[in-house]
């Protein structure tokens, strides 16, 4: 028996009955604004609310100083020295990669007894090398966490500009 659908076979009863709902026309490789998973120079876009502070500081931080998004974008999210810290190293864009975007690769993090201050430190892969970053975060009176501290492998912002 031939299970290849011939021009004298009929359509399955139930087929004739349903409606055709047509699917919505997207982009190619997904819904408009996604790209498909391990794209060059693409990442997969996850709501900030689904990732743990850190991971959403990191790539904060990392939008940043690659130079994809302003300092004053972090306004809102800084305390104390960071936002300084950031001014002093945003233009030099350390972590501005010349191929593909800058990509975190891993965030850690270690948390207080108190669970008011994080320490984190990431990974960040930028074209063939890999940079570290160290960030402090603090969690105000209105619970909300704040970056107060950065700091890229090794690059002193205080020595760098008295």
């Amino acid at each position: 028996m031939n299970s290849h659908p011939t021009a004298t076979q009929t359509p399955h009863p139930a087929a004739a009955t349903r409606p055709r709902t047509p699917r919505p026309r997207t982009a190619p490789g997904g819904p408009a604004g996604t790209h498909p998973r391990g794209a060059a120079g693409t990442h997969p876009r996850t709501s900030p609310r689904a990732l743990p502070p850190h991971t959403v500081f990191a790539e904060r931080l990392l939008a940043v100083l690659s130079g994809e998004r302003p300092v004053h974008w972090m306004l809102g999210h800084t305390v104390g020295e960071a936002y300084e810290q950031l001014v002093l190293l945003a233009p030099t864009t350390p972590l501005r990669s010349l191929g593909p975007r800058p990509v975190l690769r891993r965030c850690s993090v270690q948390l207080d007894p108190h669970r008011t201050v994080m320490e984190a430190f990431a990974s960040i892969a930028t074209g063939h090398r890999v940079r570290a970053m160290a960030f402090r975060l603090e969690r105000g009176a209105d619970q909300r966490w704040r970056c107060a501290a950065v700091e890229l492998d090794g690059l002193d912002v205080a020595a760098r500009h008295p």
